[in-house]
């Protein structure tokens, strides 16, 4: 008969084990999850910024015409949405590889509480759209001195 020393670190050891198997069974998932949607999902780049006077929003649009965006402010809640369309087949040529993405595009951004949502402008040139979103001027209230009669 063989005599074994009990070492409670070996239960720990068996519990991070199938711990790590299952991070592992959900990273697989997540993994084919997403190689299967990559390929009909647009999710543009965006990039914001703080300016003195404005916040400023740019999106990465290649190939998407403006009048396939919309911009809209729902009370402090800035969307954009729109859709990158698939190209025309071009029947000469045969395409071994797509890594062109297609598809609807949504994103959101909660505004901060002090912009002029009445005078949001965007332009757009060069595959990039800019949102500018102005400050609200702020009045400065001067500390006033009351006195009592």
């Amino acid at each position: 008969m063989l005599v074994t020393r009990y070492n409670p670190l070996d239960d720990f050891r068996d519990i991070r084990r199938g711990f790590d198997m299952l991070n592992s069974m959900i990273n697989n998932v997540e993994q084919s999850r997403s190689s299967e949607s990559a390929l009909v999902d647009f999710i543009p780049s965006v990039n914001t910024r703080e300016g003195e006077y404005a916040y400023h929003v740019e999106v990465d649009l290649p190939g998407i015409k403006k009048e396939d965006v919309d911009i809209s402010v729902d009370g402090n809640v800035l969307t954009i949405s729109g859709e990158r369309k698939v190209k025309d087949e071009v029947k000469e040529e045969d395409y071994y590889k797509v890594e062109s993405k297609y598809g609807k595009f949504s994103r959101s951004f909660t505004l901060p509480e002090k912009v002029d949502v009445e005078d949001i402008h965007a332009e757009s040139g060069d595959g990039v759209l800019e949102i500018v979103i102005p400050k609200l001027k702020e009045v400065e209230v001067k500390p006033k001195k009351i006195k009592i009669k």
